[in-house]
């Protein structure tokens, strides 16, 4: 089982010093989790329970069963802005039964594989997501930057301070976390006017409790969560994926992203048997655990421990935790998510793939919806590589000057997008014995099929004797079961190459 492996121990439990990393980094994104999931809750349009319950829910159970040591997991906004009218029209109960159906979907997903889609995501795709959220992440502290007194300003300036030169002196304690604890302690102890986490919302007082969703088990019930479970689920996925990738490269580590696509779908189940919304993989949260020494499954175990414990039992001082010291390290966050190379590189990278990466940063800034900016950079990834191979190909003609056969030589890719190229490229030849020499060339589609098919039918009712030559054995395959007027007349095993 894997669960028993070797391999899944490590992910627990490596060195002492790298489990006490891992327990301290926790305790960072417990703190920084608390603002997030109540913020997502009063997006979704529910009581702060019920993102603060999925956060501890999600963290706790990804950490058992998800693919993807040391990310965090929790209440999102990405799920939270799918909700609203859900929870409007009928009501939280039939949000948990969406967010149950939303588990089974994604663990459907990761036993059919659909994280492989991951491999048409483009680098230039991910760059743009990234510095996306980076931008999201800043957007959302502007609440808190505006409106308020000048002892805000000077606790963020502080925080930062502290977060960028502890490092410098020891790293045997994240510096957030040195950073929370000192910025609480002057604001408690000095009485200052700042926000603090309890003006975000009342926190929950005690424990949640297991029940099932109050929902009639009729098809008019699934008819009404089934589109918000989809939607939930693959946005969900998406954001996963994408944020697993990101600690993969922060970490130079792999995960195992089919494993991932399945645990986010039972840590959702669960989250919601215990009164919590549906919830993905956090790119800042992550962020903060791996810029804070998190690598393994007990950082983001702790972190869904550590919040529960907050929450239940240290209730009244955590919403005395000022929202300053909270807004630094999400700065922090933002600026170390934002992929800065990524400036100068777009005069040193190809135009189509500046393109790619603005498009996707400007997409999910204004609409706020992070798959919606992916499918757009995915999109145009798709494009312009059509674009470029379709222009990869060539047709020469060859005439003998005495009259004799006409030889035309392909090279390169005929696929849908050079089909059009493709047949301009051959003239009215009249009564002539014509060749068509593919032997450099490859036959990708039913298009490009179609494509040689209206050559030769062209070609021979203008009066010319034409033979097709050269397939490779993919090529000759495609040909002989689509091709209407030609076929290959060789044996599969009999072809070149």
């Amino acid at each position: 089982m894997p669960f028993l492996s070797s391999s899944y121990r490590r992910q627990w439990f490596g060195t002492a010093d790298g489990a006490r990393r891992d327990i301290l980094a926790g305790i960072v994104v417990a703190l920084a989790l608390i603002p997030e999931a109540i913020g997502f809750s009063i997006i979704a349009g529910v009581d702060p329970r019920v993102g603060l319950y999925a956060s501890v829910a999600i963290a706790i159970m990804i950490a058992f069963i998800g693919g993807r040591p040391g990310m965090i997991s929790a209440a999102t906004a990405a799920v939270a802005v799918l909700v609203g009218p859900l929870v409007r029209d009928h009501g939280v109960e039939y949000l948990f039964a969406a967010t149950i159906l939303m588990g089974l979907i994604q663990i459907a997903a990761g036993l059919l594989r659909l994280n492989l889609v991951m491999q048409f995501v483009s680098r230039s795709v991910i760059t743009g997501f990234v510095n996306a959220l980076a931008i999201l992440i800043f957007m959302a502290q502007l609440p808190q930057l505006t409106g308020v007194t000048w002892h805000t300003y000077a606790m963020i300036a502080g925080g930062l301070a502290i977060i960028y030169a502890l490092p410098r002196l020891t790293t045997a304690v994240p510096s957030p976390l040195v950073a929370i604890l000192v910025l609480s302690a002057i604001s408690i102890g000095m009485g200052l006017p700042v926000n603090t986490v309890g003006d975000m919302g009342k926190l929950p007082d005690g424990l949640p409790g297991f029940a099932l969703p109050q929902v009639p088990l009729t098809l008019e019930t699934l008819r009404i969560i089934l589109p918000y479970s989809l939607a939930m689920a693959a946005v969900g996925l998406l954001e996963s994926l994408l944020t697993a990738q990101i600690v993969d490269d922060m970490t130079d580590t792999d995960s195992d992203k089919r494993v991932e696509c399945a645990g986010q779908g039972g840590a959702n189940i669960v989250a919601a048997l215990f009164g919590g919304m549906g919830g993905c993989a956090m790119i800042g949260q992550s962020v903060i655990n791996v810029t804070s020494g998190g690598r393994s499954r007990l950082s983001t175990f702790t972190a869904g421990v550590v919040l529960l414990f907050l929450l239940a039992v240290l209730g009244p001082w955590v919403g005395r935790v000022p929202m300053p010291a909270l807004v630094a390290v999400m700065i922090m966050v933002s600026i170390g998510t934002f992929s800065w190379n990524s400036i100068p590189n777009l005069r040193r990278h190809p135009p189509t793939s500046s393109i790619v990466m603005l498009a996707t940063v400007i997409v999910v800034v204004a609409t706020r919806d992070l798959s919606l900016g992916v499918l757009t950079g995915v999109l145009l990834s798709g494009i312009f590589f059509a674009g470029k191979v379709q222009r990869m190909f060539a047709v020469e003609r060859e005439a003998a000057a005495n009259g004799g056969p006409i030889v035309y030589r392909v090279t390169g890719e005929i696929f849908f997008a050079s089909v059009d190229r493709f047949t301009r490229a051959f003239g009215p030849e009249g009564a002539a014995i014509v060749t068509i020499d593919v032997s450099a060339a490859h036959f990708w589609d039913i298009s490009g099929v179609g494509a040689l098919d209206k050559v030769v039918a062209r070609l021979r009712r203008d009066g010319a004797i034409v033979e097709v030559i050269g397939y490779n054995r993919a090529s000759a395959d495609i040909v002989d079961r689509f091709a209407l007027h030609d076929k290959t007349g060789v044996e599969l095993g009999a072809v070149p190459h």
